[in-house]
């Protein structure tokens, strides 16, 4: 874990081979005992599990000046396996499945990173709640199962993806959870009425967009540090986790430290 999280934070390698080729020629004095590169790919995988659990305790532990925890920004990020209309993924079935991303113009098999940070002047958000889904479930769905219950006292701001008036009216009357998004047209509105609300509606739309922005931000800082995203030499289930949850894990240590 030590070689993996400092070679992935501090050295910028990214592939298993790379790290072990890394530790092998320059740390062999810290490590007289490494083992070969399968074993140290087979032992890798087996710790996904403490991996997870040390990204999780990288969060909220170390919550940065300038944060707002009143107000947090949510979205997600698309991590491929594979990728092209035609394309059937191999890897890790039992979490990962097909889907179309609308900003990227993409089909690909693989996951979704859901992030939920809270607003920060003046830096990139930090994340408060971070989880992983099948690439098909949409963003919404993940927010309800994820994060809708555990929210007291928020404000959320997201992209159109995460319209649902009347559940956020139940969340808001119950727990203080406010969500907003850019306007999104009502079907079946007349074209009168959606004339002459159209400035005051694109200037909301536009307010929303500016405040939910950094979440991009903060996904182009994490994909930049780590390639994240890039999942394409992913093997197998294990493999894929500790991808996912070992570069959030490096990511925070590089941000943190």
């Amino acid at each position: 874990m030590t070689i993996y999280l400092f070679t992935t934070s501090q050295q910028r390698y990214f592939t298993i081979k790379e790290i072990h080729t890394f530790a092998k020629e320059y740390l062999q004095s810290w490590f007289p005992k490494l083992p070969s590169y399968q074993q140290f790919n087979y032992r890798l995988n087996r710790l996904e599990g403490a991996i997870q659990r040390v990204a999780s305790n990288l969060t909220s532990p170390f919550i940065p000046e300038g944060c707002d925890q009143g107000v947090s920004l949510v979205d997600s990020l698309p991590i491929v396996t594979c990728k092209g209309r035609n394309r059937s993924g191999k890897v890790a079935l039992e979490l990962a499945d097909k889907s179309y991303c609308f900003t990227k113009n993409m089909y690909y098999h693989g996951m979704k990173l859901h992030a939920l940070a809270f607003k920060r002047k003046g830096g990139i958000p930090f994340p408060d709640y971070l989880t992983c889904t099948p690439a098909s479930v949409n963003d919404l769905e993940a927010f309800k199962l994820a994060f809708g219950d555990s929210l007291n006292d928020r404000v959320v701001f997201g992209d159109k993806s995460y319209l649902d008036k009347d559940y956020f009216q139940e969340k808001e009357a119950t727990i203080n959870l406010t969500m907003f998004t850019p306007h999104k047209n009502v079907n079946g509105e007349s074209d009168v009425i959606r004339m002459r609300e159209q400035a005051s509606n694109d200037l909301f739309s536009k307010a929303v967009s500016t405040v939910r922005q950094p979440i991009e931000s903060f996904f182009n800082w994490l994909n930049e540090k780590t390639k994240i995203q890039n999942a394409q030499k992913v093997r197998s289930t294990k493999g894929l986790l500790l991808h996912i949850f070992g570069r959030i894990a490096a990511a925070f240590i590089y941000l943190i430290f």
